[in-house]
């Protein structure tokens, strides 16, 4: 499972548009299970389903029909499996698409490209319109897919779901790929963050090696810390400190280490649905 994250305008619905064959690139080439995406896209097609942020549907079918066609245009459904999925997000199959909110446009179309069981689902912004019970049912059913040996792109502005699937992520910035790991891998982009009580003045650890980031309030001190955290303990421990809080930095911390914590970047990114 591979998360694609990059805030609007970075490039992430081009990537998919591109390695679908729904435009054409400049230069260079992309294959899917050795086909090429845009002169062999049938190929490629059998053996993937895709879940767009926004679906364009037809208006007067009813969800039943609409599964019916889309399974039949893809050729692969399995039918307890879809039933299963239909019952999981509570999508009712006699309702017209016109009659559909935004959210349940939204399910009809992830039931539509779950149930082919596809080797590859490439999934972009996918629960966009869905309540929190429903992004729990997303997150259950992508779970089972990786289990299946299915293999997954899920392209999101929502950190922690990123966060919580994927095994590894790319950050795209500007139409380029700029970092690609595990989260492990990339921890490295951001700093350790600390924070520690004291029974008495606040030390100074300005010009402790690796620190910045530095705020204190009343007995509180926060920082962050790059490398080795030994000076900045060295000095907290002789510094009376009661309490000592340290913790990795989330995905949203490395997304922000790449594109800057100012207001216009972080409007951009969502850590919470």
């Amino acid at each position: 499972m591979v998360g694609c994250l990059g805030p609007n305008g970075a490039g992430k619905t081009t990537l998919i548009r591109l390695l679908l064959g729904l435009i054409v690139p400049s230069h260079g080439r992309a294959e899917i299970f050795g086909r090429d995406s845009r002169r062999q896209a049938v190929a490629a097609h059998r053996r993937l389903a895709y879940v767009p942020g926004e679906a364009n549907l037809w208006p007067t079918l009813s969800v039943a029909e609409t599964l019916r066609l889309l399974g039949q245009v893809h050729g692969r459904v399995d039918q307890s499996y879809q039933q299963e999925l239909i019952d999981r997000f509570s999508l009712d199959v006699t309702k017209r698409v016109r009659a559909l909110s935004k959210g349940n446009r939204q399910k009809l179309i992830l039931v539509a490209a779950l149930m082919t069981r596809a080797d590859l689902l490439i999934l972009d912004e996918p629960t966009s319109g869905l309540d929190p019970l429903m992004e729990q049912a997303f997150r259950l059913c992508v779970n089972e897919a990786k289990q299946r040996g299915q293999s997954v792109l899920l392209s999101s502005h929502i950190l922690s779901e990123v966060e919580a699937l994927c095994d590894r992520i790319g950050i795209l910035r500007a139409g380029v790929l700029v970092e690609m790991g595990t989260m492990a891998e990339m921890r490295h982009l951001s700093a350790l963050t600390v924070e520690a009580n004291f029974e008495g003045t606040v030390p100074d650890v300005t010009r402790v090696p690796g620190v910045s980031m530095v705020e204190s309030q009343g007995s509180t001190l926060r920082c962050q810390v790059r490398g080795s955290v030994e000076p900045l303990l060295k000095v907290l421990a002789s510094s009376g400190v009661l309490e000592l809080l340290s913790r990795e930095p989330s995905l949203e911390e490395l997304f922000l280490s790449h594109y800057g914590s100012s207001a216009a970047d972080v409007a951009n990114v969502s850590a919470t649905p």
